[in-house]
């Protein structure tokens, strides 16, 4: 236990670089947003509310085997059912009649949600397209093995099930990794040292051997 709690020490003052090369904070990677607020759970409510209300309809369509039209209609019938009753009986009952806003998903949200989604995409496509050039060898041969793990993994879980799980991981992963950050630096930090350890080892035995084409010089005219 001391040596880990040294090692630990040693390794949380002589490291200063973050997880993938990270130099923000977590909020601001995220997006700095309410789209972050709602990953790392700074408003709770509307997280757990996020996280609740996923995991309802997961257990619907999963669970219950629920046809998702037939929900939808029975969402509708429902809905129409209640503004009938209460603006019906309001005078009735001396009720406030039901309050209709003209703009009930704001546009400045929207617009949050879509600039946020378009920039993460655009960052998801770059990096895509950076691994597939090969440049990073260890990082594309992580890349295929990661695609090819998710692929099996895909054949025994619906995809709504995977759907649930990727928002279930957004809600949660986030959330730990900003209140336990230096111990999971730490913890990476060293598989990441290790797995640079055995690609050397790779490279220098049977990498390196591999016959490659000459690099031509261009011709300066």
């Amino acid at each position: 236990m001391t040596g880990h709690g040294s090692s630990y020490s040693e390794y949380d003052t002589s490291r200063s670089a973050k997880l993938f090369g990270r130099v923000r904070p977590i909020h601001e990677v995220l997006g700095g947003g309410k789209v972050a607020d709602v990953l790392l759970w700074t408003n709770w409510k509307v997280s757990g509310a996020l996280l609740i209300g996923m995991t309802f309809i997961w257990f619907l369509f999963e669970v219950v085997k629920y046809n998702f039209v037939t929900l939808l209609c029975h969402i509708a019938i429902t809905t129409l059912l209640v503004f009938f009753i209460w603006s019906n009986s309001a005078d009735l009952f001396k009720w406030n009649p039901p309050n209709i806003p003209e703009n009930i998903l704001h546009e400045s949200e929207m617009r949050e949600i879509a600039s946020t989604f378009h920039k993460r995409f655009n960052q998801f496509l770059s990096k895509f397209l950076e691994i597939a050039y090969g440049r990073e060898i260890p990082l594309f041969f992580l890349a295929i093995v990661s695609l090819y793990a998710l692929s099996v993994v895909g054949n025994y879980f619906s995809f709504l099930n995977l759907l649930y799980l990727g928002i279930l991981s957004m809600e949660t992963l986030p959330f730990l990794y900003d209140r336990y950050e230096d111990y999971v630096e730490y913890f990476v930090g060293e598989v990441i040292q290790d797995l640079k350890r055995k690609y050397k080892t790779i490279d220098s035995k049977f990498l390196n051997k591999i016959p490659r084409a000459p690099v031509k010089e261009k011709k300066i005219r």
